[in-house]
């Protein structure tokens, strides 16, 4: 049976993508001159010196150094294959209901941001590391300091 989701809102922090893997390097610049030399990859957004959205196609993904903020998981610290999805969805609150049902770890509860998205985070049984973000509002990164190089 194939059901469909409600559209994502548009956010330009955002990329417009309902899943942005977040793959770590430990030269974030440096990884996203060999991706948009070798791959093909555009840049789209700088969130810092230590985070890069990348698109490819319809796309995307986030090039993030490891352990770059206070609560990093664990996975992040432990090897290049290590990683973080984010999952871009609507009813952010009752899905995060679900995931704990089922037995997801929790590592940080439904939250706002500045930059327009509400986020969780928690660990699935097998201990990999999921984000779930709802856009909650169309954010301009130059309000909190992101510069946009494509809209």
């Amino acid at each position: 049976m194939v059901t469909s989701e409600p559209m994502l809102k548009k956010n330009r922090s955002a990329p417009n993508s309902a899943v942005i893997p977040v793959l770590y390097y430990p030269d974030v610049p440096e990884a996203v001159a060999w991706l948009t030399t070798a791959l093909s990859f555009t840049e789209r957004l700088r969130n810092s010196h230590d985070r890069r959205q990348l698109l490819h196609s319809n796309g995307a993904i986030i090039v993030a150094k490891p352990g770059a903020h206070a609560n990093a998981a664990p996975s992040t610290l432990q090897s290049p294959a290590a990683h973080s999805i984010t999952l871009r969805v609507t009813g952010i609150d009752a899905l995060f209901g679900r995931a704990k049902a089922a037995g997801a770890r929790v590592l940080a509860e439904p939250e706002d941001h500045m930059y327009g998205e509400r986020q969780c985070s928690f660990l699935d049984p097998w201990g990999h590391p999921w984000t779930l973000s709802e856009t909650i509002f169309d954010s301009d990164p130059a309000d909190w300091g992101g510069e946009l190089l494509i809209e």
